[in-house]
């Protein structure tokens, strides 16, 4: 792949909860998130890796995010809301959108492991400002303006068996 060089700096952003359902959906199974981490590094050099998780209160989720701590990621998390009549809501589009423009100026390459189009304002924004912008996710899930907008799109589900669980 061009643009790619080992001196690069490098920031992942990890929507957990897209990554998560497009994997349970699209193959009944969970994401290798510390295989995803080590392709989309490509021997460059990692500034900051974060991934980004609602809790939901399920007895196993603490373990999950400390296996995520443990291979690399600073683990953000954010309470599941439900709102009057039932309702939940827990999502870190901002966060992450926030977070990514803050250590822009940091990094030479910003990775977005997300298949959400909601961040195709970010993605422009990013490259904008220079920083090359890369985008992983399954492409069955993933939102054509991702897709097309970053600099890169890695397609996880070609050998897709490489990133699940």
């Amino acid at each position: 792949m061009s643009g790619i060089h080992n001196e690069q700096k490098v920031a992942v952003f990890v929507d957990v909860q897209n990554m998560y359902y497009s994997a349970k959906n699209l193959y009944g199974k969970k994401v290798n998130f510390k295989n995803i981490l080590t392709k989309g590094l490509q021997g460059r050099r990692l500034i900051r890796a974060l991934a980004y998780v609602i809790r939901a209160d399920i007895p196993e989720e603490q373990s999950f995010f400390d296996a995520l701590d443990k291979i690399g990621y600073e683990v953000k998390i954010k309470e599941l809301k439900t709102f009057y009549g039932g309702a939940k809501k827990g999502d870190w589009d901002m966060g992450l959108a926030i977070d990514a423009l803050n250590i822009s100026s940091k990094v030479d390459v910003v990775i977005v492991v997300s298949g959400d189009g909601d961040f195709q304002a970010l993605i422009n924004d990013l490259k904008s400002k220079g920083v090359r912008v890369e985008v992983m996710a399954f492409g069955k899930s993933a939102s054509k303006e991702s897709k097309e907008s970053a600099d890169h799109f890695l397609d996880l589900d070609h050998n897709s068996s490489q990133y699940l669980i």
